[in-house]
């Protein structure tokens, strides 16, 4: 089978990561497979943040936790001690398609390099706060981008999921 198609097919949601920091150089290549993902006319309007401190990971982790409304002590990215934050340009009527994309070559590249991965939302809400606003303008980013995910990266703890049996009638056929 073709290793693309293979990785695509084995690929699964991890809710369970050990705590063992990813080294770099990895980390680069999953980035790099999202700088290569398709965008609409080739305008390459989404942004990556790389966010590895466990200190912000942990607040962001925090602010995800409330809007998502859960129990205090649950951690929404299921103790991945790395995240790559996808945004976009507001203005960009193909944001969120481009963004899905850039997390889908996210996980896919996590997975071909031996790193689980899961697309954690409520980007969106944490980017239109205050906190959101004035953490990308710490980093120099001026433009207003609009969350569209957080991919969770780290060692998966304990076993890959089994994947769900295909749901049938899915795919029409027009010839």
């Amino acid at each position: 089978m073709n290793e693309v198609l293979k990785e695509i097919k084995e690929r699964r949601s991890i809710r369970k990561f050990k705590s063992d920091a990813i080294p770099q150089e990895i980390l680069d290549q999953i980035i790099e497979a999202g700088l290569f993902a398709a965008n609409g006319k080739g305008k390459q309007n989404t942004i990556m943040i790389q966010v590895s401190n466990k200190k912000l990971r942990d607040e962001i982790s925090e602010m995800n936790r409330k809007i998502g409304g859960w129990n205090e002590g649950f951690d929404p990215f299921y103790g991945a001690p790395c995240m790559i934050i996808v945004l976009a340009k507001k203005d960009w009527y193909n944001r969120v398609y481009d963004g899905s994309l850039v997390m889908g070559n996210l996980m896919l590249a996590a997975h071909s390099l031996g790193i689980g991965s899961c697309w954690i939302h409520r980007a969106r809400e944490e980017f239109e706060t205050e906190w959101g606003k004035n953490f990308l303008k710490s980093l120099g980013i001026e433009d207003e981008y609009e969350g569209i995910g957080h991919c969770a990266l780290g060692y998966i703890e304990g076993d890959t999921p089994k994947p769900l049996k295909r749901k049938e009638n899915r795919v029409f056929y027009v010839k």
